[in-house]
Parts: C-alpha cells; structure tokens; sequence
C-alpha cells in the first residue's frame, strides 16, 4: 500500500501546485472565460438567455410572460453553478481517486464507479436525491444517449463480431500458419505489429481493434505476451494518429484551431511533436535490443519461458475458443480487413461531405469518426457474410450467431468505456478544465522559454486525470494561440506539446478509452496492460520533457529533433545496460 502511495504522490504533488495558481487578471464578455469564474450555461436555454416554452410567442407564458426571456438566468443565458466545489482543486478529485484505486486493487469496475459517485457527491454538495440523479440522470444516462458514443460502442459490437467471424471461419488460424513460416522470430512478430500499426493511422479506436485482430495469432505463436501486444497496440494508435496529417485526430486538431489553419498547424507541429515520435523509437528500440524493465519483463518471460501469455486472467477466454485451426485461407482474414480499411476511409470521407463536394482534405477535417466508422464496419460486416456464404466457410446459422458473440466479447470494453465517459462527465460538471486554464494562463508571462515544458506536463496531467486527449488538447491549443502569435517559433512548439502532453497522459491513463481499447484489441486483461505499459510510458515521456525544455530555448526542428531522438536512443542504452546487470 505505501509503494502505490508514493507512486501517487508526485500526481498529487502537481495538482497541489495547479490550486495555488488562481489569481489571474482578465476580462471577457462570456462569463465562463473570467479566472476563477462559477458560472455555467444556463440548462434551460442552453445560453441562448430565450424563453425556451413560447420563444415569446405567447404573452400569457407564465414562464417569460411574452417577452422571450429565460426565467432561469434573466437573459444572460449564464447562472451560477449550483456546486460549492466548481472550478477548484476538488474538480480534479475524483478520477485521482478512480486511477489511485485502479493502480491499488487492479480492480477497474469498481474503481470507475467509486470515481464517478465521488464527482456526483462533490457536484450535489453531498446531497443524496441530488447524488443519484447527477451520477445517472447526467453521468451514465446522459453518456450513453449521445450518439457519438452510441456508434462507438456499436463500433465496437461490429468488430468483435468480424473477429468473432474470423475466428470461425478459420481466417486467424490460416494467417497465424501463414506467419509462422515467413515471420520466424520474437522480433520479427513485433516488428510486423509495428509496422501494421504505423499504417493503420486512420484512427486510434480502429487501428486498436484492427491491428489486434490481425497480429494475435502471429504474436501468440512467437510468445509474445497480450501485455506487450496492448503496449505495441496502444503506442501505434494515439502516437502515430497524432502526427498522421490524414487521420481523425489531424481533422480533431484543424477543429479545435481558433484561426481556420486547423491542419497547417497539425503539418508544422509534427517535427515538435517528441512523445509520439519517441513513443515509436522506444518502441522500435526495444523490440531490436531484446529488451525489457519493469513489470512487462515479467509477463515477458513468462511467456517467453512457460507460454503463458497473460500472467494473470484472460477475460476474453470465451473467444480464443472458438478458433478453428483446421480449415480456412489466408484470404478469409485479409480480404475482410482490407474492405474493413477501404469501407471505413470511405465512411469518414461521406461524413466529412465528400460525396457533397468537399475535398479530401476538407473532408477528413470535417470528418465524424463516429459515424465513418459505424458506416464502415456495417458495410464490411455485410461483406463479410456474404463472402464466407459464397466460399461456404461457415453456416449461416453458425454466423448469426456470431454477433451475440462479438456483443459478449466486448462486454469488458464496453463497460470500461461507459464509465469512464461517465467520469469525464463529472469532472466536467465540476469545471475542471477551467481550473486548468487559469492556472496556464497565470503561468504564461516571465517563463516563456519553459512555457513548452509546462504546458506539456500540464497535458499529460489533465490527460491522464481526465482520459481524454481530444478534450484536452482542445482546450489548451485555443489558450496557447491567444498567449503566443502565430509568428512566434515558440507558438508551434506549443502546440505541438499541447498535442504530445494530451497523448501521454491519455496513454498513460487507465480510463482513456484508446487505452481500453487497446487492452480489448490484444484481447489482455485492462489493469495488466495498464501496470505493465505506464512504466515505458513515462520514461518517454521523461525524455519528452527535457526535449521541450532544450526545445524553447532553440526552437528549432532541425536542431532538435534529433537531439531528441539521440536523448532517447542514450536512454535505450542506459536501460539495457541496467536491465542486464539486473539479470
């Protein structure tokens, strides 16, 4: 117990430093913008400060009486939070307490559940009524009726049951066959999954799913363990999405822009951008050297040594049962996936306005990755079924019945994934990212030089509290444009550190959902994945950091960049030698 609270103490230590800086002086017509602010929208109009029943049609309204007024907030479409812990260090409380107890008890249900109750507590001024309807009515109701997290998870049905299809029709045997001849080493398997993961940059929910689908039987044959697997997974989803031009997250960042240079500013970021990029040298490095630390060097050498690829429990048993090893081709895995690939390109275009008229550019910008990529894999489903009818691979009794079985297979992730929306939406109601913002902005003036470190770290925090990279970098890009000029070298740099901070702490973080996925992928229990990649992640981000601190004094990609990578490559050296003096 006092290990794992000495491995909080430094996460307490920055939240600590975040609520001594408040005090910051500035104007602004939208009330939500004042440091320090308690002000919310107003729930009956939305902002709008009209009369929601009549709109002031109806003079005898009892609401506005005619004059097209919310009652609530006066007009001014802003009231007061009802919360005495608004926008105040407390805000950050409750997903520490749902981490703090992820990392102590492995146990991630509860844990969630017990941070969400703490924000529902914290949001009623420990009002029961108010508690119950807050965590429900506004935390798990309200997450699950929004319909880009509805095609998220029907996303994720759809996938497993494609793999589930797979699985059956002996599509992921025939390949773990096929690479067992061509890929005949440890290395050589871990290679290929990164190499299949840098190419599926199209987004970080699909790349999961997808590249776990495709390199566990190649990993499993080489004895590889699902928490390596999760980790390769995982650093080749956020990571590469993030300095991808043509992916959901460069079409997130040219959204979130204030100035409509959204994806200029992505392409100029990419060479500053040191998490990401040292994420996939570590990750490489590693596979090369043989070489690992940590917990992970256990639950490799338990594979390695025993086979057992999991060192603990394996909650997606039920599917690793219905491999079929003695029928299917090569084809019946491949061919699905690539029409998986093309069919979700093609959904993300459609619903970026493509087929509208909008260019290819403007049509990823304006891309939802939520319906893309529905449409995509419902399509590839469809495909699916009728390709193995036409081979004859399967009954279609025997693929109906795949479906409840890609439902049942990702039940873990699912769950994971609802809670851990649910616990944003209560950090939300608690005005955590204003606290943020008051404390970047507080810091912005006499450590210019230091601002890409801090606004860096400030990220992998509110990322890693929050499990959230889209929020989060899209809350400190706008902040970060109005503290620097566009002109300004160090602007860039910004930037790109808000973009590497988001993805760290989103890496690092057990709720983020990219990190669930991940897990859900490899197929790897969640709090195994979690222990064994947050030590490889913060040692990149450690190299990260020093590389932003060199990086605002010369602003320079061509100078700092592979000062970066040479940083990293030093460190690689270092562990291994330690890492061999261990042994």
């Amino acid at each position: 117990m006092r290990h794992h609270l000495r491995r909080l103490l430094p996460l307490l230590a920055l939240v600590l430093v975040l609520c001594a800086a408040m005090a910051v002086p500035a104007a602004a017509s939208d009330p939500t913008e004042e440091p320090g602010t308690k002000m919310i929208e107003c729930p009956d109009c939305g902002a709008s400060g009209a009369c929601m029943d009549c709109y002031g049609l109806d003079p005898e309204c009892e609401s506005c009486g005619g004059e097209n007024v919310c009652a609530a907030c006066g007009g001014t479409g802003y009231v007061e939070s009802p919360s005495h812990f608004y926008n105040t260090f407390w805000a950050l409380v409750p997903p520490i307490i749902a981490i703090a107890l992820a990392l102590i008890t492995k146990e991630v249900y509860s844990s969630l559940f017990i941070g969400i109750l703490a924000g529902g507590l914290l949001y009623s001024n420990f009002s029961f009524e108010g508690t119950v309807l807050h965590v429900f009515e506004d935390g798990i109701v309200s997450v699950l009726s929004d319909g880009y997290n509805v095609g998220i998870l029907a996303f994720l049905v759809i996938l497993g049951t494609l793999v589930c299809l797979m699985n059956k029709a002996g599509g992921s045997a025939a390949f773990g066959r096929w690479a067992q001849q061509h890929i005949k080493t440890r290395v050589g398997a871990q290679l290929a999954t990164i190499v299949l993961g840098i190419l599926i940059f199209i987004d970080d929910y699909f790349n999961c799913l997808t590249v776990g689908s495709v390199m566990r039987p190649v990993t499993d044959k080489h004895r590889v363990s699902r928490a390596k697997l999760a980790y390769i997974i995982d650093a080749t989803a956020a990571p590469v999405c993030i300095i991808a031009p043509i992916s959901s997250w460069a079409a997130a960042v040219a959204g979130f822009a204030e100035d409509g240079q959204g994806l200029n500013l992505f392409i100029r970021a990419i060479p500053f951008n040191y998490y990401a990029i040292l994420t996939i040298v570590m990750m490489v490095g590693m596979a090369l050297m043989k070489t690992e630390f940590g917990l992970m060097k256990k639950f490799e050498d338990n594979a390695r040594e025993t086979g057992d690829l999991f060192s603990g429990p394996n909650p997606y048993a039920m599917m690793d049962e219905e491999m079929e090893e003695d029928k299917g081709r090569v084809l019946d895995l491949v061919l699905p996936i690539v029409v998986l690939v093309i069919c979700c390109v093609i959904g993300m275009i459609y619903s970026g306005g493509f087929f509208s008229g909008a260019s290819f550019v403007d049509a990823f910008s304006g891309s939802d990755a939520s319906v893309g990529l529905l449409l995509g894999s419902a399509f590839a489903l469809v495909f699916t079924v009728v390709y193995y009818m036409v081979r004859r691979a399967m009954s279609f009794r025997d693929m109906m019945g795949c479906i409840p079985e890609g439902f049942k297979a990702m039940v873990p992730a699912i769950l994971i994934l609802t809670f851990a929306w649910s616990l944003k939406a209560m950090t939300d109601s608690l005005g955590a990212k204003y606290f943020v913002r008051d404390f970047v902005w507080s810091s912005a003036a006499g450590v210019q030089m230091l601002l890409p470190a801090l606004v860096f770290v400030i990220g992998c925090l509110l990322a890693f509290a929050t499990g959230t990279s889209w929020g989060t970098f899209g809350m400190l890009i706008p902040i970060v444009q109005n503290v620097f000029p566009m002109d300004n070298p160090l602007s860039i740099v910004c930037i790109s550190a808000c973009m590497a901070g988001a993805v760290c702490g989103d890496h690092c973080s057990p709720i983020s959902d990219t990190t669930i996925m991940a897990s859900a992928g490899a197929q790897c229990d969640h709090v195994s994945h979690v222990s064994t990649q947050l030590p490889y992640a913060i040692t990149a981000a450690a190299v990260s950091l020093v590389s932003y601190i060199f990086a605002g004094f010369v602003p320079n990609a061509v100078i700092a960049l592979p000062v970066s990578v040479v940083l990293m490559l030093l460190t690689l050296l270092v562990i291994r030698k330690l890492a061999g003096r261990a042994a």
